[in-house]
């Protein structure tokens, strides 16, 4: 069922509408213990305010390491260090201890560049599956502490088989999604301005609920599964 209806314009991206309407559902006492989101919300910024701002934990997934390595999938990827926050110090898979940790800005937002001594990874056996610098030494890039934290363990969480039947959840919203489209159009607003597309937008959400209080109340499944046109051939030929 919908539940609270916001109306934007276009520019307004879906992670900086997740407050106001977070904001909505705590006035009306509807906050959830956990919000199922797509991956066009997830940042590890997003995932801590709103824990505590509201007490709701997202479950989204998030973007994973986008290193070489990573992306490679061979080598030693970020999370082959151990980072100490403390010592302000990051430990190598080979032992080796970090010589600069300095607090930094890339694109706009706080991060933590740590780098090892060019001299330390010179000679290293393996330090064509750690960094592709031909004279300088392994650098790495966080974001602080309790970002970082809270992304990592994002990313290990969602990678197993718990997480995944989890956030199975999201189809059911996904469904809606494509409900409102196929029954309301509602991709393409019929009125010029927030406030008229907004009514619009109440009159779909009540339109929808609509039918699927129909559908309950009646035994009738909304989550048909879809025959190809292969299928229903061969079923016609069987008959």
């Amino acid at each position: 069922m919908i539940t609270s209806i916001a109306t934007t314009d276009a520019t307004v991206t879906d992670a900086e509408m997740t407050e106001p309407v977070h904001h909505m559902l705590a006035a009306r006492g509807l906050l959830p213990a956990e919000h199922f989101l797509d991956s066009g919300y997830a940042s590890a910024e997003l995932i801590v305010s709103v824990k505590k701002n509201f007490g709701v934990a997202l479950v989204t997934p998030v973007l994973m390491n986008s290193s070489p390595q990573a992306r490679a999938g061979v080598g030693f990827d970020r999370t082959a260090f151990t980072i100490d926050w403390d010592k302000r110090q990051a430990t190598c898979p080979r032992g080796d201890t970090s010589t600069w940790w300095s607090p930094a800005t890339q694109r706009g937002t706080k991060a933590i560049v740590i780098k090892f001594d060019r001299e330390t990874c010179r000679p290293c056996p393996v330090r064509d599956q750690c960094t592709r610098s031909k004279t300088g030494g392994r650098t790495l890039s966080l974001q602080p502490r309790e970002l970082q934290e809270v992304l990592d363990q994002a990313r290990l969480q969602q990678g197993g088989e718990q997480w995944r039947a989890k956030y199975g959840t999201r189809a059911g919203i996904e469904g809606t999604i494509h409900q409102a489209v196929a029954v309301t159009g509602i991709r393409r607003a019929r009125y010029l301005g927030l406030h008229k597309t907004h009514l619009e937008h109440v009159f779909s959400a009540v339109a929808l609920n609509l039918i699927r209080l129909d559908a309950w109340w009646n035994g009738h499944p909304l989550d048909r599964t879809r025959v190809s046109h292969l299928a229903r051939l061969d079923l016609s030929l069987a008959a």
